[in-house]
């Protein structure tokens, strides 16, 4: 095994201290896997900790994009792979650490990705989503690709225009790109463990906290600083849960009170999806929280599953 240990999980699962704790004890550094932390000045509504959580670890792969750039799964792994490269070259533990699956997953494998060129069909494909909605590009792709049309959530504008964009592009699907990327052997051989309440409500729970706290930190003042500096409403950062609903309320479509409610339930939503998404990942290591118990449990076990790892 390479001296990498993944920490995945749902928001709010308690990711960021176990990991702070673990990069204590290992001589670690962090790589932040999370596709908004990754953002300038988007601190509070992301969650990234702060320079006091961090506990003088060294973490990577945050603010490094500004706020109005599209960022993408295969812009993470171009910056993140090196570093990781970096850090096991100084024999130091690489402890990967974040929600976002799609990133973690391709981190890993070290995917080779379909080429962005720049023809222009991107751009027709954005004008034919603006002015006759996503679902027309969904249908071209249904008669080309029809195992990535049935994948992609039909909100997931995003990747539905990419995969049609790889086809008019290469002749060839996305489907078929992925399964070519799948027979190549992953690039890293890390640990992986996953956190998971055993009472799903107490997730629940800590997304309800954790929102109310980060009004209490001035969540709205940070979004509205963001519009101060010119970053549009409609970039993709903006329009990430915990931003895009107090926008609404901004606009006094909604109350404040009205979008908090919206963020807790869209975020609730989001847990599920990511639970859903890790427990595809045969080597998990599942960690689940007992009600009542915190870090320090948690990290209990994880040094035992290391020790007997080592043995």
């Amino acid at each position: 095994m390479d001296k990498i240990i993944c920490i995945a999980g749902p928001t709010a699962s308690g990711k960021t201290a176990l990991s702070i704790a673990l990069a204590k004890e290992l001589d670690g550094e962090i790589v932040s896997c999370d596709s908004m932390q990754v953002y300038k000045g988007m601190d509070i509504g992301t969650a990234k900790p702060t320079i006091e959580e961090r506990e003088n670890i060294v973490h990577h792969m945050l603010d490094v994009a500004e706020p109005w750039e599209d960022f993408s799964v295969s812009r993470y792994c171009a910056m993140a792979s090196p570093i990781i490269d970096n850090i096991l070259a100084r024999n130091k533990t690489a402890i990967v650490v974040g929600g976002t699956g799609l990133y973690m997953d391709a981190l890993i494998r070290g995917n080779d990705f379909a080429p962005y060129p720049s023809t222009g069909r991107r751009q027709e494909l954005e004008a034919l989503a603006d002015s006759e909605g996503i679902e027309s590009v969904l249908c071209k792709l249904r008669e080309v690709d029809p195992d990535a049309a049935a994948r992609l959530h039909p909100g997931d504008r995003k990747r539905i225009i990419r995969a049609m964009e790889v086809y008019l592009e290469t002749g060839k699907t996305i489907t078929a790109h992925n399964e070519r990327t799948k027979a190549i052997p992953d690039r890293y051989r890390p640990l992986w463990f996953a956190l998971e309440d055993e009472n799903r409500q107490d997730l629940y729970d800590r997304i309800d906290r954790r929102v109310d706290t980060m009004l209490e930190m001035g969540l709205l003042t940070e979004i509205e600083t963001l519009l101060q500096q010119g970053i549009p409403e409609k970039c993709t950062a903006m329009q990430a849960i915990g931003y895009k609903e107090f926008l609404r309320a901004r606009s006094g479509e909604i109350s404040v009170e009205e979008a908090a409610a919206e963020v807790k339930q869209s975020s609730r939503h989001y847990a599920k999806r990511q639970l859903t998404w890790f427990r595809r990942n045969a080597q998990i290591h599942w960690l689940r929280r007992a009600p009542g118990e915190g870090t320090a449990e948690i990290l209990s076990r994880t040094r035992q599953f290391l020790w007997e790892c080592d043995k």
